[in-house]
């Protein structure tokens, strides 16, 4: 990205100006009779049909395409800890991806509270008024322990989006990688470096997929069977290992997926990995070391940042809005772990496909043939639209978490792929 391509900060400010969301009418209100109906007298009606079966709230009110963005502002993009209130352009912006991307309504919802069962409780309280709940920028561990106990006491679909959505999307690009590079992932070593929620759930996922040796670091260094100082979600993944530091764990590897700091990966490090290396380096802006460096150390690497300035961009806009509209069309409870690899391998198989001229224009100077610089698609693929929404509906339906029963998945398609013709025109 040029310098005259990066958004200033008087821009950025400009841009902001007023919030990024709003509520538009969808029904007619433009007489006294329109009145009647939009509320008293004629709100009565739907009121008590829904009285009688709670389910009709998804045929006469918009639950079915409302999805709520919660944060308690500990763990915001990039920023940290920074309150509640300050993390609330974030969630507008979290809203605004979901209309873009898959036409689902989103509402962003700030608590100044941190308490993970009083965040459970004000969640719940408010579950009947969404068809699912989107967890956003709430710190490790308190984040995995708010979504499990609060998608146990609801029956709509909860999700964090900072473990799954990464997971789900480097999932996308390690299934294409091992495809490349001929490796088996159980025989892989994996180095993952940072132990919070986006790199505790991508771990998660690829030991679903097969992986049996994870090599994870926090701040202190290697997690390993040593260590007095672990909680229970970083004790997962400890074992015997000499591995201490960062250079201990890349000698030897084939992948490293970096979720930490920048700049703490170096080209020595690089050179110390197994051929055919996978590089997924997300720290954001700045990676944990740069494309230009990996390749000036070796040339045999699938390398993957967070940034849109190189191929390969890991970006959750690929993930959550898709997921959420396929989970919302079936009435999925929950979101399970079929639903996501679903996502995952629904992303891999697009990247094969060709890439449409849109695509190829946005993006002039990048290569769109399947290979080493083109193993996830792109984030304004359209058809991600009907290749995962439709992935994670179906899986929803096999996994028996769905509320309705009569689901056509070519129809359903063929509806999806309406709405991308539609934008188009």
């Amino acid at each position: 990205m040029s310098e005259k391509d990066k958004v200033t900060k008087s821009e950025a400010l400009e841009y902001h100006l007023g919030g990024k969301i709003g509520i538009s009418v969808k029904t007619p209100c433009d007489s006294a009779r329109d009145l009647s109906k939009a509320y008293t007298p004629g709100v009565a009606h739907p009121c008590l049909e829904i009285q009688k079966d709670p389910e009709l709230a998804y045929k006469y009110t918009n639950k079915g395409n409302l999805v709520a963005v919660i944060s308690d502002g500990t763990a915001v993009l990039g920023l940290g800890n920074i309150g509640a209130v300050s993390g609330k352009p974030v969630m507008e912006g979290k809203s605004v991806l979901f209309k873009k991307f898959a036409d689902v309504d989103a509402f962003d919802i700030e608590l100044d509270e941190h308490d993970p069962d009083k965040i459970v409780a004000i969640c719940k309280a408010m579950s009947p008024t969404f068809g699912g709940i989107n967890l956003e920028d709430i710190k490790a561990p308190q984040c995995f322990e708010i979504e499990e106990k609060l998608q146990a006491c609801v029956d709509i679909p909860v999700m964090h989006d900072d473990q799954h959505g990464t997971a789900m999307i480097t999932s996308a690009g390690l299934i294409n990688a091992l495809e490349i590079s001929g490796k088996k992932i159980e025989e892989m070593k994996i180095v993952v470096s940072g132990a919070g929620a986006a790199g505790t759930a991508c771990a998660k996922m690829y030991q679903l997929l097969g992986a049996k040796h994870i090599v994870m670091l926090d701040s202190k260094g290697v997690i390993h069977s040593k260590r007095d100082d672990l909680n229970k979600y970083k004790a997962h993944f400890a074992f015997d290992t000499d591995d201490r530091t960062l250079a201990d764990a890349m000698k030897g590897a084939d992948m490293f997926l970096g979720l930490s700091a920048p700049g703490v990966v170096t080209q020595e490090m690089v050179k110390s990995m197994n051929p055919y290396p996978i590089i997924f380096a997300l720290a954001n802006p700045t990676p944990e070391i740069l494309p230009e460096e990996v390749f000036a150390a070796r040339n045999d690497v699938m390398m993957g940042t967070g940034r849109s300035d190189y191929p390969n961009q890991v970006n959750n806009v690929l993930g959550f809005p898709f997921i959420f509209r396929g989970a919302l069309d079936v009435r999925a409870t929950k979101i399970t772990e079929g639903m996501k690899m679903a996502a995952a391998v629904a992303m891999a198989k697009l990247a094969k496909e060709e890439a449409p001229a849109y695509v190829k224009a946005a993006y002039p100077n990048e290569d769109f043939k399947f290979g080493i610089n083109y193993i996830i698609p792109k984030p304004f693929d359209r058809r991600v639209l009907v290749w995962v929404s439709a992935a994670v509906a179906q899986a929803a339906i096999e996994d028996g978490v769905a509320k309705i029963s009569d689901f056509d998945i070519e129809a359903y398609k063929a509806k999806l792929q309406a709405v991308i013709d539609a934008e188009a025109r």
